[in-house]
């Protein structure tokens, strides 16, 4: 199959409703459906934070009619009611594994009767045709061996956030039995690996964490040096939701989830720091010899084969070039440079990507049937 692509044609137009539209994840996919022209409705809390990239990339204004707390059954029904979406990404979540720790009543409030709440809104205004739940590639139970996970693993998790993630999993598994195969909606999960890319500023996130320290000339104190994770950058897998959403529209046969990760093996903490931090100027670390604070996982991996097959979803960006992309954007931003034009950048470039690498596959196909 081909690299998959979003396409602009079927965006254009299109009413989305996107939960979670002021976080990270959330003001970049807005950004991309808004420049398909999509007519795009969002619903979450406002941004977090003195800084955030929603405030950068997106008007404030929109806010008076797009907050809510989708642990508000009443409030999310009546902004859904109002949005009536043909198409639903659901990224409204509480996705920090340390404020899971924190308050692990919150986040199972938000995650799963939050999410419960959303799909429920969402089937009674009935005019949904795709819906893409976003959970995380921590669901898996995981017992620290370091096989890449594929979709029919078991569920689990060994802290609030990973238990509460694997919880939504199951709400989602039962919405679509109960509530959206009928009506002919699709529905999939998408369980993406860790992702980078400018303009998170979320506390307690590795190169955000890194790049405040090292913009004060402060050592960065590094928790799990040796931990492995699936890093890619955040255009991955948005393009990877973005897809999936246009089949689930279409109504072809697909699967319930779907992992979302780079191609190659996991990377350690600190190699991704070794990265990050040739970039910098007087990047300097604190490795704690041994693991500090509770429970996180050593090794995750995932296996995005599915992706791949059903999709055409694959890694676009190898992990340098994912952190030189990231490294540039938040030296550019201390520099004075605005979010929006350095969103603009990274987008037009990770597009750029995806249409030679989309060309270069059809070269290769019309080589192979002479």
């Amino acid at each position: 199959m081909l690299v998959g692509l979003p396409d602009p044609a079927f965006w254009k137009g299109k009413r989305v409703l996107l939960t979670g539209h002021t976080g990270f994840k959330g003001s970049w996919l807005l950004y991309w459906l808004e420049a398909m022209g999509a007519q795009v409705s969002g619903l979450a809390l406002p941004p977090e934070g003195p800084v955030s990239l929603f405030d950068g990339l997106h008007s404030m204004g929109r806010l008076a009619g797009e907050v809510a707390d989708i642990r508000d059954a009443h409030a999310v029904l009546s902004l859904v009611e109002t949005a009536r979406p043909e198409i639903v990404f659901h990224l409204a979540a509480q996705s920090l594994v340390l404020r899971g720790y924190a308050d692990p009543v919150g986040t199972f409030a938000v995650n799963v009767a939050g999410t419960r709440n959303v799909l429920e809104a969402v089937s009674r205004v009935g005019t949904a045709r795709a819906i893409v739940v976003t959970t995380t590639d921590k669901v898996y139970r995981n017992g620290d061996g370091g096989r890449a996970f594929v979709e029919s693993d078991p569920l689990g998790g060994s802290d609030p956030y990973s238990e509460s993630k694997a919880a939504c999993e199951l709400v989602v598994a039962g919405y679509r039995v109960s509530h959206f195969e009928a009506a002919g909606c699709g529905i999939a999960t998408a369980r993406a690996g860790n992702v980078i890319g400018g303009g998170d500023w979320a506390e307690n996130r590795l190169l955000p964490d890194a790049v405040r320290a090292w913009s004060r000339k402060a050592s960065l104190e590094v928790r799990r040096p040796g931990a492995t994770r699936p890093w890619q950058h955040v255009l991955e897998p948005l393009r990877g939701y973005l897809v999936l959403a246009e089949r689930l529209h279409a109504g072809g046969p697909l699967a319930g989830a779907y992992n979302f990760g780079p191609d190659c093996e996991s990377a350690s903490v600190r190699h991704v720091l070794a990265l990050a931090a040739s970039h910098f100027d007087d990047a300097r670390m604190d490795l704690a010899p041994q693991p500090e604070g509770p429970h996180e996982a050593h090794a995750l991996a995932l296996d995005p084969g599915l992706a791949r097959r059903d999709l055409g979803i694959t890694s676009l960006w190898a992990l340098d070039q994912t952190v030189a992309m990231t490294a540039r954007w938040y030296r550019q931003s201390l520099a004075g440079v605005d979010s929006r034009s350095l969103c603009a950048e990274d987008h037009a470039t990770y597009l750029d990507s995806a249409l030679r690498a989309a060309s270069g596959e059809r070269r290769a196909a019309a080589g192979g049937r002479r």
